[in-house]
């Protein structure tokens, strides 16, 4: 398997990682990804490809460092997703563990996520990743 960073205007991030990503954030569209990226790219929002050996991309991360008052220094997860027809067979894992990795060198205490509620296979992955449930996260719409 081979991870890559994929930087904004790389052509794989629409034609490999956003039809694995789309799994997980159906209401986005090639066009919103991009601007999505374009403007969180200087926020520190970074995306990477997880790619079978045949070529093709089973696994895609959002990402970025977090620095506040109550993680410190952090790597936080937007989006962690395997392809549908490649769950269960590491991928989660491997990208996982690059992050954790990356957020190791980059002198991080912590890497966190959040998982929808009703994410209940996603939710026993991270129990077997070793990851436990710390916080409840609120939100609010603003019309």
């Amino acid at each position: 398997m081979k991870i890559i960073d994929l930087e904004p205007g790389d052509e794989r991030l629409i034609s490999d990682l956003f039809p694995v990503l789309r799994q997980l954030r159906p209401h986005l569209d090639e066009d919103l990804l991009r601007t999505i990226y374009a403007e969180g790219h200087g926020h520190g929002l970074r995306f990477t490809a997880a790619y079978q050996d045949d070529g093709r991309c089973v696994g895609a991360a959002g990402w970025r460092l977090v620095v506040n008052t109550s993680t410190v220094r952090s790597l936080y997860v937007d989006d962690l997703v395997t392809a549908d027809d490649a769950r269960s067979t590491g991928v989660g894992r491997r990208l996982l563990a690059h992050l954790e990795e990356y957020a190791r060198a980059a002198g991080c205490r912590l890497l966190t996520l959040d998982s929808g509620t009703h994410r209940t296979d996603a939710h026993r992955f991270y129990h077997r990743e070793r990851m436990a449930v710390t916080a409840f996260h609120f939100q609010k719409p603003l019309d």
